[in-house]
């Protein structure tokens, strides 16, 4: 198959869209018939709604089987294969730099945060704190991959001082710090970060991609919540020390 065709093979990854979509849709359609009696316009525009996020669906995750993730693991190979394997570290920064800015979801979660809260906490700031950390985390997760460092020996204190942070950390923080965790585990990290990563750890003697490549996810999910907790607190500290 030639790389035209295969690139606009959707049928698969239509198949996985509509079995996605379908039980969303049929959800709606069985509150709508019983309890909710919208009206047909809302109803209208909701399909609408669905054939765009379909299509966009469709587009995005072809685009990521013959693009995003085949580039990602040339990328990793490419720079395993480097005479200084100290520079994927910083190399790491600044692709989960640039990956946590480009991730949709997280600038929703910027948002939310910053309408929620009537713009005391402005969206710049949550973004360039999860952008920071994510970044940090997968510096820590190539040089994990460089030196075989098991990845409990990085979670599991990470972990318990998330635990310790909370004790210490304003409550509205922590419900934002856990749900940027999530977010910023988005397509974009998943699907162009982690093929870095595996590529990297194929190539990398003595490193087995399954063992040392996988596991960055996880520490980008971490990265959020110990960054954005550092943010409540240092903000706590300052409303306090202006307040004596």
């Amino acid at each position: 198959m030639s790389a035209l065709a295969a690139f606009l093979d959707f049928r698969h990854v239509s198949l996985e869209v509509l079995m996605a979509l379908a039980p969303l849709v049929a959800f709606f359609l069985f509150f709508q018939l019983v309890y909710l009696r919208l009206p047909a316009a809302f109803v209208a525009n909701m399909f609408k709604g669905v054939a765009l996020c379909s299509a966009g669906l469709v587009l995005f995750l072809q685009g990521v089987q013959v693009g995003f993730m085949p580039v990602g693991t040339a990328m990793g190979e490419a720079l395993g294969q480097m005479g200084g394997v100290w520079l994927l570290a910083p190399i790491g920064f600044v692709l989960g730099f640039v990956a946590t800015i480009a991730e949709p979801a997280v600038h929703i979660l910027c948002y939310e945060v910053e309408k929620a809260s009537s713009g005391s906490i402005r969206k710049l700031t949550i973004l360039t704190t999860l952008s920071l950390g994510v970044a940090t985390f997968v510096a820590l997760g190539m040089a994990k991959i460089v030196y075989g460092v098991p990845i409990h020996y990085i979670l599991v204190p990470g972990y318990l001082l998330a635990m310790a942070m909370m004790i210490y950390c304003d409550a509205t923080f922590v419900a934002i710090a856990f749900d940027a965790g999530g977010v910023a585990t988005g397509p974009m990290t998943v699907t162009f970060v982690l093929a870095v990563a595996l590529g990297i750890a194929s190539v990398i003697e003595g490193r087995d991609p399954i063992l040392d490549g996988f596991g960055l996810v996880a520490l980008v999910a971490m990265a959020p919540i110990l960054s954005v907790m550092a943010l409540g607190m240092l903000v706590t500290f300052v409303k306090n020390r202006s307040r004596t």
